[in-house]
């Protein structure tokens, strides 16, 4: 019977992923109805009903703040390269400084003497020292830096107090926290935003924007992952918050990075939506290890998997397979493949496109075919022809600032923040796609739990999903 197990998975999922509703469908019942009819019941988290007098957050764009006043709090790993990140970005102001640790306060008050900028206030000693800086009348944006589990108290803190909040990634973890942050932005008509940079990678932005040019077609495939093999690294996690999340949680716990540029090619709550998922993963075999190592004793258990795959289908038809895996040897990877019906975009194990002819014009494309990776002289051509606007602009300062800014990255997801929020713009990403790429974490887990059970997705926008089509960055006229 167990040689036969394979193949029965790879039948369920066929009839899975056969079973979508058509794309005129767009409720999560119809979603469910077509899964009774195949004598498969997927699993449903309760979405709450929006409450009274709440309007939702789709294409929000706060009144102007001519100079962006921040307030920095977790200054470990992430945030001294934010505070001089933002000391490069034209009319904004480093306000103020809090984290647990005196020390690493008096560390970034040392990069603000180095770029011979005024000391501010800060704020440190104790649990709840962060709050003296979101309740500030200086402060217009709170940066949230910390480990994932204070990332929702902090934000759902600052919004109370009249901030904007960022948050880096994921920004949380589980459906009550995801919620929580989503009504508490709708309500206080705060920006809620995931700091999530690899949408402004060079190699994403330049395949998006080819994508939205139409140069691949139509996109009917995605793929994106994290695979970060973080063995050297355990030991520089505060209080080993890292390790201890992946002993004591199973599942897909950090999707963004490659959940969040495939989105953006799809146009999620921009014209189409996630349905539902299905996960699987491989037991611990080096987690377990690790842990031993850095304890010195075999943990009772051990709850993620080396390795999780997570497949989504979405209301239009489209296909998503997502990974994440930070256990093993193996080369860096976030994947990010776009599957078009003319055309193909891949960034790991290396870049390049496949093209089929006669889908660009101008002499040098003309030889093009969809069977093979163009020659590297064309793809270079292609990454100068579609480079972003935006970052053309940005890329020369992005650049030089190299570790701090992830290699421009990091830079450009801040600059963009503060674009945005002086100009009185919809931010780049709102408070639904932090949602979505957030929720992996607790619906993969509920689906590996119930033995590779579809779960299905809420609509995080509670109907406004196609109320937008197509996704674009906006710019001041």
């Amino acid at each position: 019977m167990k040689k036969f197990r394979p193949l029965l998975f790879v039948m369920f999922v066929i009839v899975l992923f056969t079973s979508c509703t058509s794309t005129k469908q767009s409720s999560s019942s119809s979603t469910s109805n077509s899964y009774a009819a195949k004598g498969v019941k997927p699993i449903a988290v309760p979405t709450p009903v929006r409450p009274a007098g709440q309007q939702d957050m789709l294409a929000y764009a706060a009144p102007k703040i001519p100079v962006v006043r921040v307030g920095f709090i977790g200054l470990g790993m992430r945030g001294p390269g934010a505070v001089e990140r933002w000391i490069h970005i034209p009319n904004t102001k480093v306000a103020a400084l809090a984290d647990l640790s005196a020390l690493r306060v008096e560390a970034s008050q040392k990069i603000l003497d180095r770029n011979n900028v005024a000391r501010v206030p800060g704020y440190s000693g104790s649990d709840d020292a962060w709050k003296q800086l979101c309740e500030r009348d200086d402060v217009d944006l709170v940066y949230i830096a910390t480990d994932w589990k204070n990332h929702v108290p902090m934000a759902l803190y600052a919004m109370e107090k009249g901030k904007h909040v960022a948050i880096e990634v994921p920004a949380a973890m589980n459906m009550k926290d995801i919620w929580d942050l989503i009504n508490t932005s709708e309500r206080t008509r705060k920006h809620c935003m995931m700091l999530e940079n690899c949408v402004y990678d060079e190699f994403e932005m330049t395949a998006l924007n080819m994508a939205q040019q139409g140069v691949f077609g139509e996109i009917i495939h995605v793929e994106g992952a994290y695979i970060h093999d973080l063995s050297p690294f355990w030991k520089s996690y505060w209080n080993n918050w890292r390790l201890d999340y992946n002993k004591n949680h199973r599942g897909d716990v950090y999707p963004t990075h490659g959940i969040g540029p495939v989105c953006q090619a799809l146009n999620i709550h921009r014209g189409d939506k996630m349905n539902y998922l299905v996960s699987v993963d491989t037991r611990s075999f080096n987690g377990v290890e690790e842990w031993k190592k850095m304890k010195g004793e075999e943990p009772s258990e051990f709850r993620n998997g080396d390795h999780t795959i997570t497949m989504i289908k979405t209301q239009n038809g489209k296909t998503m397979q997502i990974q994440h895996n930070v256990m093993t040897p193996r080369p860096y990877s976030r994947m990010y493949q776009l599957t078009g019906t003319r055309g193909f975009a891949n960034k790991y194990p290396m870049q390049g496109f496949a093209i089929e002819g006669g889908q660009i014009a101008g002499a040098d494309y003309q030889n093009l075919s969809g069977h093979q990776f163009v020659k590297d002289d064309v793809r270079k051509s292609l990454m100068e022809k579609y480079k972003h606007p935006f970052y053309k602009e940005m890329e020369e300062t992005a650049k030089k600032l190299g570790a701090i800014a992830h290699g421009g990255m990091d830079f450009i997801m801040d600059y963009r923040l503060a674009y945005c929020l002086q100009n009185g713009l919809p931010l780049d990403m709102d408070v639904y796609d932090m949602a979505e790429w957030c929720c992996l974490a607790e619906l993969s887990a509920i689906s590996l739990d119930n033995g590779s059970a579809p779960v299905l997705i809420p609509d995080f926008t509670r109907g406004g999903w196609n109320k937008t089509q197509g996704y674009k960055h906006a710019m001041a006229k």
